[in-house]
């Protein structure tokens, strides 16, 4: 299989998932003239609703870009395994409607908050086997990539799943701590700067720890 005919069922799903994401927020239905303030009301109770679409479809933003990333850029070919690995990650993309359906009409349960996460975890999961296949995988070509790039990429992949595990228990304790750890998880992804905040943490800590420099080492 061509690059194209993936990156073409690539965009294709990503598109219609994350455009059918937005039937999820309908009109309110009112069967009889309303006021101003009673239309605001209606529509202040599709507030988790909108919400949820909007966590949901960056979260998809952020998983059509590493895609692109390790499909387009990293892998220089394409044999039986990685499309299968794709097969997978293509369907669970397609569930995200259904757990972030949920997660806007049942925002006050915690079973919500779990499938949300832990769909979010499969996700983020099944990507980091794409992105080691493509990377480790003897059967596919990839370009010279550096240390640096390697361990922003895995940072980038494995974020959303350790926000989504502490998600999990902490609906127990506050649902809304929980939907704030989601939608950090999103907002880390999307910065540009994350990465780099994440290596200067870990240059702190080694220094605290190994009293080295470790500007080079993590520089590389």
């Amino acid at each position: 299989m061509s690059h194209t005919r993936l990156d073409q069922l690539s965009d294709g799903i990503f598109a219609i998932v994350m455009t059918i994401l937005v039937f999820e927020i309908k009109t309110p239905l009112v069967w009889e003239p309303i006021n101003n303030m009673g239309l605001w009301l209606e529509i202040e109770g599709l507030l988790p609703v909108f919400l949820s679409y909007v966590l949901s479809f960056f979260l998809l933003f952020t998983y059509w870009r590493a895609h692109h990333f390790f499909i387009s850029i990293y892998a220089k070919n394409v044999d039986t395994m990685l499309t299968n690995i794709n097969a997978l990650f293509f369907m669970l993309i397609s569930l995200v409607p259904f757990s972030a359906g949920v997660l806007g009409e049942f925002n006050h349960n915690e079973l919500s908050i779990i499938i949300f996460s832990v769909h979010t975890i499969l996700i983020g999961l099944t990507l980091y086997w794409m992105r080691r296949y493509v990377l480790f995988s003897p059967h596919i070509q990839n370009p010279e990539i550096t240390k640096r790039e390697i361990r922003g990429s895995t940072i980038r992949t494995l974020a959303p799943v350790v926000f989504a595990l502490i998600a999990i228990p902490l609906s127990f304790f506050s649902i809304k701590l929980a939907l704030t750890i989601l939608t950090l998880m999103v907002i880390f992804n999307l910065s540009s700067y994350s990465t780099r905040l994440f290596d200067k943490i870990a240059q702190k800590l080694h220094r605290l720890m190994f009293g080295e420099d470790t500007k080079g080492h993590f520089a590389d």
